[in-house]
């Protein structure tokens, strides 16, 4: 959006996302076909999985009969896809219409997911024409911070908002049709989830903005390698706990549960915070090169921004 008006819109947004996104990507995939290859893990990789997910349709291998064998991968083809075509609504449609269309978006895709579940399909998890009204909410945070009512006190009222939407989807849930319940309760989680947001949003720009950015700016340094890899350490611990270490194995203890969720929050975190200042950083000074010699200014200052600069 701050660059929408700017020479090589679409080469420097392509160019900027392949390289933070696919070297990373790439790797895991042939970490887990060789993983799948070895002892450490029961699940293996197939290579109809592998291929599907190196061109991003992870997320539809339901259709075609391959097992989805490392299930993280299924959003990140749903982001992909949005990265295809939303730059070019941006680019091509002014605010407004961006807003139209985005809340177009959220009021036909609860309708669609009730539709496929009734027909005995899924919820929509995994298919991107039936999830998108989380991707369209998450943009309409974005052009509600980036406009004149994106104030503190607005982003408390759309949190208030957005939660009681939340809640109203799920309590009506509870007394509805499974088809239309499914798909509320995914709508319902998908409001809640906004709410959160908007209110991160009031709190990194407040007087807890030091305190707040610092605990996101790391995460959300980490944050594309930690979800990469989370789910691979969950199935590594497990593995080894039953094979060499079974009194950590998790069994039907909670303690033991608590205390596996804890290894593995550190052990991600460490190898996902190694894997950006190294293999992905080296990468990322790319980008950084390519922006010196294009040498394209910085996005001038939106107006009475919410998003701390």
């Amino acid at each position: 959006m701050d660059s929408a008006s700017r020479p090589r819109y679409y080469s420097r947004f392509y160019s900027r996302r392949a390289l933070r996104i696919l070297p990373a990507y790439y790797l895991l995939i042939v970490v887990l076909v060789l993983l799948g290859r070895t002892s450490f893990v029961t699940q293996r990789t197939s290579w109809a999985f592998a291929g599907l997910s190196v061109v991003y349709l992870s997320n539809i291998t339901p259709l075609l009969g391959v097992p989805r064998d490392y299930a993280p991968l299924w959003s990140l083809a749903v982001e992909e896809h949005f990265y295809l075509v939303w730059p070019a609504g941006v680019r091509m449609l002014k605010r407004g219409g961006l807003v139209i269309v985005a809340i177009l978006i959220c009021a036909i895709e609860p309708i669609l997911r009730a539709f496929s579940v009734a027909r005995g399909g899924l919820w929509g998890g995994p298919y991107t024409w039936l999830s998108a009204d989380g991707l369209a909410l998450g943009a309409l945070l974005a052009l509600f911070a980036r406009s004149i009512r994106g104030s503190r006190a607005n982003a408390l009222k759309l949190a208030g908002l957005s939660v009681l939407v939340g809640i109203l989807a799920l309590a009506a849930s509870l007394a509805v049709l499974r088809f239309v319940s499914i798909s509320l309760r995914a709508t319902g989680v998908n409001y809640v989830v906004l709410s959160l947001l908007a209110v991160v949003l009031w709190l990194g720009t407040g007087s807890y903005r030091r305190l707040v950015l610092r605990i996101l700016a790391f995460y959300g340094f980490i944050s594309y390698g930690l979800y990469l890899i989370h789910a691979l350490i969950f199935s590594l611990y497990n593995n080894v706990s039953v094979r060499f270490v079974p009194a950590f194995y998790v069994g039907h203890s909670f303690r033991k549960c608590l205390l596996r969720l804890l290894i593995v929050l550190i052990i991600a975190t460490t190898v996902a915070y190694a894997s950006r200042v190294t293999f992905e950083e080296f990468f990322l000074r790319r980008k950084n090169k390519l922006e010196k010699q294009r040498a394209i200014p910085q996005p001038a200052q939106c107006t009475e921004p919410l998003l701390p600069t």
